[in-house]
């Protein structure tokens, strides 16, 4: 199974793979997301570990069965011919309807057919007040004319 772009990336390339995975990420399925990680990625999300693509999966499921009407920006930050390094801003509710805006790094490590076999995650979440968000563009896939991350001040 190969998901492109693929590496060895280039600044294009890079861009465009921090792009899908954007995309699949606000697609929020967690089967979808899970099928660009190898069969046995290692996960390392906060302080959560995971191993493998079915642990994925259910991680994903219970994330977004909490983390309601979530939307995503991830940004480019490094790149080699491998891996990418990249930054992030996500807003979602709890089932309460409070609002919480997360921010963080991630580094991941691609295999030759471009799926993910490493995925290291730092994030710190904070809440906000529902008039304070900026990512409200319908649920799905962030426009190609809404604001980059770096567009914002945070």
């Amino acid at each position: 199974m190969s998901r492109g772009p693929l590496p060895p990336f280039t600044q294009g390339t890079a861009t465009r793979k921090v792009r899908v995975v954007e995309d699949n990420w606000n697609s929020r399925d967690p089967a979808r997301v899970a099928r660009n990680y190898t069969i046995d990625c290692f996960w390392r999300n906060c302080i959560e570990f995971l191993s493998g693509r079915a642990a994925i999966e259910v991680f994903l499921a219970r994330k977004w069965a909490k983390e309601l009407d979530s939307r995503l920006i991830i940004e480019l930050w490094a790149f080699t011919d491998y891996r990418i390094a990249a930054r992030f801003a996500c807003e979602y509710r709890d089932d309460s309807g409070n609002w919480f805006r997360a921010y963080g790094n991630e580094d991941w490590e691609f295999d030759t057919d471009g799926l993910m076999q490493r995925r290291i995650a730092s994030i710190n979440e904070h809440p906000i007040a529902e008039a304070d968000r900026m990512f409200s563009w319908p649920l799905g896939r962030r426009p190609d004319d809404h604001p980059e991350l770096n567009d914002f001040d945070f």
